[in-house]
């Protein structure tokens, strides 16, 4: 669920061949989960692509996105994948090789102004400092009329259950602390609007994972995260872990943060 790694530290510049495959990994779990691929077809949905038209998307990762969106501008198009982690640009090349992609990041897009007639960015405002310059570069490369979706998560929507509440309110709150953004969904349409960009609709998605998540290595990190920052002792996150262990074994699990896609134009 915290997808930290998904669009922060999977975008070290350098990182090891086996830090790389974990992320790959992660990643390739994440794309499983339900939720994110009916936000990516209501994301293309929504963009009204049309053979012939150039898009960009921003942190393309391991190009999941940018094959579907070359898939559907067809041969005439244009699919641009701007990401800073060469190792990720590498795998993204084999999985999309109708796509293209580039060394950059959300602050500074090595593209022309007014160049792409749309845009894509997914789950990368949460991890930026300043996402109102990322707005004004997506303002900024838009030709006028052009569209783009930007999908994040709002971490004030995470929900774990079982577990004794107290512990359970510590744990999502812990999960905000993952990120540097981590309100980044609910302050899209300001950011947008704020860059000279009208925004026209919203779409949402909960990211519900299955119940083995309850005893894998996320839960265990998240866990023991709580515990190095002292919000909960050993033995509460032994409990935590026990009872949503408890809870998946009986049918009684469930984990989840919402993302929502915001769709703008110029």
């Amino acid at each position: 669920m915290p997808d930290g790694a998904r669009r922060g530290l999977f975008h070290a510049d350098e990182i090891s061949p086996t830090d790389l495959a974990k992320q790959i990994a992660a990643l390739d779990q994440q794309s499983r989960l339900p939720g994110i691929p009916r936000l990516r077809a209501w994301t293309i949905s929504a963009l009204g692509l049309k053979p012939g038209d150039r898009v960009v998307d921003i942190g393309s990762g391991t190009g999941e996105e940018a094959r579907l969106l070359a898939e559907t501008v067809g041969e005439g198009g244009e699919v641009i994948g701007v990401d800073p982690n060469p190792g990720m640009r590498t795998e993204a090349e084999r999985r999309a090789p109708r796509a293209r992609f580039v060394d950059g990041n959300a602050y500074a897009l090595p593209l022309p102004g007014e160049s792409v007639d749309a845009v894509t960015c997914e789950r990368v405002f949460q991890h930026l400092d300043h996402p109102e310059q990322a707005a004004a570069e997506i303002a900024r490369v838009l030709r006028p009329g052009g569209r783009v979706v930007v999908t994040d998560v709002d971490w004030a929507t995470a929900v774990i259950h079982p577990g004794e509440p107290g512990i359970v309110r510590v744990m999502t709150e812990s999960m905000h602390g993952g990120v540097v953004n981590p309100y980044a969904a609910r302050r899209l349409p300001g950011q947008l609007a704020g860059a000279g960009l009208t925004v026209d609709d919203t779409g949402s998605q909960a990211l519900v994972q299955s119940p083995a998540a309850a005893t894998g290595p996320l839960v265990a990190m998240i866990a023991r995260m709580a515990v190095d920052r002292g919000v909960l002792d050993a033995a509460q996150s032994e409990r935590f872990l026990a009872d949503l262990a408890a809870g998946a074994q009986n049918g009684d699990f469930h984990m989840s943060v919402t993302m929502f896609a915001v769709l703008a134009h110029r």
